[in-house]
């Protein structure tokens, strides 16, 4: 990822260290994609910025600044976690529930986020509904 992340930073007219371009690819939930999307904003940190060429230093705190944490979760993720544990003690709560605490469409809730969260080890999807697991439960902690 790391490397498609340096061939399209060169196709951008963007100088980019490997470590940054790791930064990036650790940030980006495994997803091609969403590694483009970063490295655009990344870029557009970079421009604004006058930075000419960009180093981990500045990807850090280019995501930073959009909020984008090292474990490439972004605002609405951890208010769909902070919110589980902060209304339901972690759960479980249904999906519908979820999209109302945090005005979210189910669909994308679904579809979009949740896949990541499970994946990562934050939730669990059960027959009761969401739940936070222990790492979840932790993540909000460290970040409120």
């Amino acid at each position: 990822l790391a490397q498609i992340i340096q061939a399209n930073a060169k196709t951008l007219g963007l100088k980019l260290d490997e470590p940054a371009a790791l930064v990036i690819a650790a940030r980006s939930r495994a997803t091609p994609r969403i590694a483009n999307r970063l490295l655009r904003l990344v870029r557009d940190f970079a421009e604004h910025s006058n930075i000419v060429e960009v180093d981990q230093a500045t990807c850090d705190q280019a995501l930073n600044s959009y909020r984008i944490d090292q474990a490439g979760l972004d605002n609405m993720d951890r208010k769909i976690l902070s919110s589980m544990l902060k209304h339901y003690n972690g759960g479980p709560v249904g999906l519908e529930t979820i999209a109302a605490i945090t005005g979210e469409d189910k669909t994308t809730i679904e579809d979009y986020y949740e896949p990541f969260l499970i994946q990562s080890g934050f939730l669990l999807r059960t027959q009761r509904g969401r739940m936070l697991t222990e790492q979840g439960i932790k993540y909000c902690s460290s970040h409120n």
